[in-house]
This record gives structure tokens, C-alpha cells and sequence, in this order.
């Protein structure tokens, strides 16, 4: 987990910390939009004008936290692509890192990409996911030489590890198929597929 945890309601010393923790915990439990500013300050135990020192309002608190969760995704991805060295089975490592990110920091997924903040306001947001591109790109170049066709290749792998995260979440796969295993495979055989290797 990117974001340190600690029992709300405690004596800290870490504002910035305690805000983006119980923000955390709120979006957990209500969703990105399920919450505000004052609930924040509550659940942390601080009063309602602590925020202001850090955060000028409720989205530049959830704007830390997507960077926070482009982080880990980053992170994620690179132990992912580090564990092959062919480029198609990068790729399916990729797509299956992607849904398990979604599954297991649910909250950091949510912010991260159903929040609906302004990257105009939060250029730091936008830089962040440059630098996931930038990772991703010389892997698919490696199959498409062309960047239009390697960056159209990325795009495909992404946004059907994508799709099928919020599938899982959703409960939208018929039994046996909607859970995490099932779709870190599925997420997997896409994207050899896509690149031109399915296998089964």
C-alpha cells in the first residue's frame, strides 16, 4: 500500500499522512465521490481547518492520492515487465498486474481513475501516467515497429485489462469467471492475443 496506515483518531504528527489515510478509508467504503472534506478531518481526528495547510480542498486531497496510486501502478508494472524478457508475455504480464491493482488497492483504483479530476488543475496527474506510457511503449515496440501501431497496441491491452477489472468489480462475468484468478487469466490471454500470441 502505497499510503502508510495508522488507528484514526490518534495523536500524529504526520497531518498530510492522516488525511490521505482516512480519505482512503473513505473512498474504501463510499466510492470517490461518498465523501467530504469535514468527514476526512473527522475520521482523522483533526479539525475541520487542518486540511487547508496541505490540501486546498477535497480534490487536491484525492489528487495526492492518484499519484499515490500511479505510483504503486508503476511500480507494479516494472516488477511485471522485469519478469520476462519476450515482449508479448511482458504484455500479458502487464494486463494481469493491471486487474490485480484493481483488486487489491480498490480504492487507489477508484481515485486513481474514476474520480474525475481535472488533470488541467493537477498536471502532475497527467505527468504520471506519461511516465506509465513511457515504461510501456519500447515493450510493444518491439512487436509493432511503427509508434502509431505501438502505441494503438498499448492503448488495446490497457483498456481491455481495464474493462475487465471493472467487470470483476462489478460482478458483471457469470460465476466461475468473475473471479480475480479468473480474470488476471483472461486479462493475460487478451493481450497475447492482441499482440498477435494467443494462447490457451
Amino acid at each position: 500500500m502505497a499510503v502508510k496506515r495508522r488507528p484514526t483518531g490518534t495523536h500524529h504528527g504526520d497531518l498530510r499522512n492522516a488525511l490521505e489515510e482516512a480519505a482512503l478509508a473513505l473512498v474504501g467504503e463510499r466510492g470517490p465521490h461518498g465523501f467530504t472534506l469535514a468527514e476526512a478531518c473527522r475520521r482523522a481526528g483533526v479539525s475541520v481547518s487542518a486540511p487547508y495547510k496541505h490540501f486546498s480542498d477535497r480534490e487536491a486531497l484525492l489528487a495526492s492520492l492518484a499519484l499515490k496510486g500511479y505510483e504503486e501502478q508503476r511500480r507494479r508494472y516494472r516488477t511485471a515487465l522485469a519478469s520476462h524478457t519476450d515482449p508479448v508475455e511482458q504484455l500479458a504480464a502487464f494486463a494481469t498486474a493491471y486487474v490485480r491493482f484493481a483488486a487489491e488497492e480498490r480504492a487507489l483504483f477508484d481515485i486513481t481513475f474514476l474520480a474525475g479530476l481535472d488533470k488541467s488543475r493537477h498536471p502532475e496527474l497527467a505527468a504520471a501516467g506519461g511516465v506509465l506510457h513511457d515504461d510501456l511503449m519500447p515493450v510493444t515496440s518491439r512487436i509493432a515497429p511503427d509508434p502509431d501501431e505501438a502505441f494503438d497496441l498499448l492503448v488495446q491491452i490497457a483498456a481491455a485489462a481495464h474493462g475487465l477489472a471493472l467487470f470483476q468489480q462489478q460482478d458483471m462475468l457469470p460465476g466461475p469467471w468473475n473471479t480475480r484468478t479468473s480474470v488476471e487469466r483472461q486479462a493475460a490471454r487478451t493481450a497475447r492475443a492482441l499482440a498477435g500470441r494467443e494462447t490457451r
